[in-house]
């Protein structure tokens, strides 16, 4: 039952919130075979994935999910599969996603199919589509919004989502074969740092800790350094009226005895990084473990059990 491995996490290093700015250049528009994707990120977004397929197919997306599936297109052609993961502090997809979609009918695409969480249809209409596998991509079930895009023979679509203080982005791309390679498509966006993770958990009272990492079937938490632990030291220090609680979560593998003391035992690891290697008090910091108890999605998926399986911060005010 291993931790998800995340990264892109900034320690705070002022108590303003610098606006980081970045380019994407992101999407090769058609005209004949497909020019390589370009991305020009900040040290805090990276492109995580590139999965190319000279001749597949792909069901694009054109409507919620109803009556039991995803209404959807079949297209054949050559398919890009990319991901990315950028520092979204506490942007929101829409801020993240509206760009893209302006850029994209800047450049003579048709938006065919917009949607946001609640309305694709959630959790059905999350494992109804196509997604990369993580830890490439990431959905969250109540936080994440999708478009499909035509121009011609090329269609697209994106989905992005958010695991503050990170946002993702995914991008699934067919084009036929043969076309001649156009400019890439220049996106500009700025976004928030990553102080995003303790408004989230000053604003929620919790906050998953994704950069943590366990090795699988461990409960001894990796050597780090977590950027998210820094992050928490300083927060109770500036603020010495609160007290955090972290519970460790498992996915449903196994006796549920079992996973509430592994999920434990994970807590207690954290907490004992943050008393040996951060000074924060014991008596600020208590751990839990919970096992298969409280999943923020379904446990059907490998997906699925990788996003349960987290420890949080739980945010205790005196």
């Amino acid at each position: 039952m291993n931790m998800p491995t995340a990264h892109g996490l900034q320690p705070r290093t002022s108590r303003s919130i610098p606006m980081i700015r970045f380019l994407f250049f992101c999407f090769v528009l058609l005209a004949g075979p497909i020019a390589a994707q370009e991305l020009n990120l900040p040290d805090t977004a990276r492109q995580v994935s590139n999965r190319t397929s000279a001749l597949d197919s792909y069901d694009l997306p054109i409507g919620v999910f109803a009556d039991g599936t995803v209404p959807s297109r079949t297209i054949e052609g050559q398919i890009e599969r990319l991901t990315w993961r950028l520092q979204a502090g506490s942007s929101t997809t829409l801020q993240i996603l509206a760009p893209l979609r302006d850029q994209l009918q800047a450049q003579g695409f048709e938006i065919i199919f917009e949607c946001e969480a609640r309305g694709c249809g959630g959790f059905d209409f999350r494992f109804g589509t196509e997604v990369v596998p993580t830890p490439d991509m990431y959905v969250a079930i109540h936080d994440y919004r999708f478009l499909s895009a035509t121009r011609g023979d090329e269609v697209l679509s994106l989905l992005v989502s958010r695991n503050p203080p990170d946002g993702y982005l995914q991008m699934i791309r067919v084009t036929p074969a043969g076309a001649q390679p156009a400019p890439p498509l220049v996106i500009e966006e700025t976004a928030d740092s990553s102080a995003g993770l303790l408004s989230d958990l000053g604003r929620d009272g919790h906050v998953i800790l994704d950069d943590l990492h366990f090795r699988t079937g461990e409960v001894a938490l990796g050597e780090g350094p977590f950027a998210s632990l820094t992050l928490l030291a300083d927060y109770l220090a500036d603020n010495p009226g609160t007290r955090l609680a972290l519970v460790g979560h498992t996915d449903d593998t196994g006796d549920l005895q079992a996973n509430i003391a592994v999920s434990t035992k994970r807590a207690e690891a954290v907490r004992a990084r943050l008393i040996e290697t951060y000074g924060v008090a014991a008596d600020r910091i208590e751990a839990q473990g919970v096992g298969y108890l409280a999943p923020i999605t379904s446990n059907a998926t490998p997906a699925g059990r990788d996003i349960n399986r987290r420890v949080e911060a739980v945010l205790l005010v005196n």
